[in-house]
């Protein structure tokens, strides 16, 4: 079992649908599928090997998607964190799961510097780290045959938010990502006639389970941005006619200052929040003013 499985069978059903919308760039599942296993051929080359840690600490974009699934596909664990990460803080949990490479921003090479001489980091991926993005791809075949892992293998790590003490990295495996992935999408009603927004951190596992996961697994599109902007945000939901709207609670509080919040919502068909509890009383003006439940984990 592999969990990138889930884009390798949408790229099989769906290889000129829409896979992933970021800015005024538009990948078919083909695409990525392909992209992904040229980086996953690169990172072979690059000597790592089935349960190497690879980490991805930069903000969302679709070269993000395409080396976490790359990682995966080479039988690696794809260890996410912020990007907000600085200092002290990003040193102790790149201590804690001694990444052999780093994919991220030219902003943390400052950072990152300092982290070099503990020996367990070996490539800094970013456009002026050790090698881009784009040339680490050059180094891989599109033909590239994904590994095969146990179910019970880790195929990523994410960690906790630290609220209650020092962030801990959350394992987990193929299988618990095929579960909840298949539970999301089941619920939920997904298809691949669906949009969903994503403008919530990647490195979370809101995003990256809940929202990117069970997108690729049921062959919808995902709509990427690096963060929550309320005018990108509407201008998105009617240019790509989303479908599925997934926020925080402050999120659609805000939303309801809007006057003509249920004509912008027009596409929408399923609404999620989670992060945060709800208000009661959020939950039936949102209801009464668009007419859709807001579901909430």
């Amino acid at each position: 079992m592999n969990i990138a499985g889930n884009l390798e069978n949408a790229a099989f059903y769906f290889p000129e649908r829409s896979a992933v919308i970021d800015g005024d760039r538009e990948f078919t599942y083909a695409a990525l599928n392909r992209e992904s296993d040229q980086i996953a051929a690169a990172l072979r080359a690059q000597g790592i090997n089935a349960g190497d840690h690879l980490a991805l600490c930069a903000p969302n974009s679709y070269e993000w998607l395409a080396f976490y699934y790359g990682a995966l596909k080479a039988g690696a664990v794809a260890v996410t964190f912020s990007h907000l990460l600085k200092g002290s803080e990003l040193a102790r949990i790149m201590d804690d799961c001694q990444p052999r490479m780093v994919f991220t921003a030219d902003e943390k090479l400052e950072d990152l510097k300092n982290l070099r001489s503990r020996g367990y980091l070996g490539l800094v991926v970013c456009k002026n780290g050790d090698v881009s993005y784009a040339h680490l791809k050059t180094k891989g075949s599109k033909d590239f045959t994904t590994l095969e892992r146990g179910r019970q293998d880790i195929a990523a790590i994410l960690y906790t938010g630290g609220t209650t003490g020092t962030p801990k990295g959350a394992l987990l495996s193929h299988e618990s990502i095929r579960f909840s992935t298949h539970n999301v999408a089941y619920y939920e009603r997904a298809t691949e006639q669906d949009a969903a927004l994503c403008f919530l951190p990647l490195n979370h596992v809101f995003a990256q389970i809940h929202i990117m996961h069970s997108t690729f697994y049921s062959g919808g599109t995902l709509v990427l941005q690096p963060a929550f902007d309320l005018d990108r945000v509407l201008k998105a939901i009617g240019e790509h006619q989303i479908t599925k709207f997934y926020a925080v609670p402050t999120v659609y509080i805000r939303l309801l200052d809007l006057e003509d919040l249920s004509d912008r919502l027009a596409s929408v068909r399923y609404c999620f929040s989670a992060a945060a509890s709800m208000a009661k009383e959020v939950v039936r003006e949102w209801k009464s003013r668009t007419g859709l439940a807001i579901h909430e984990a």
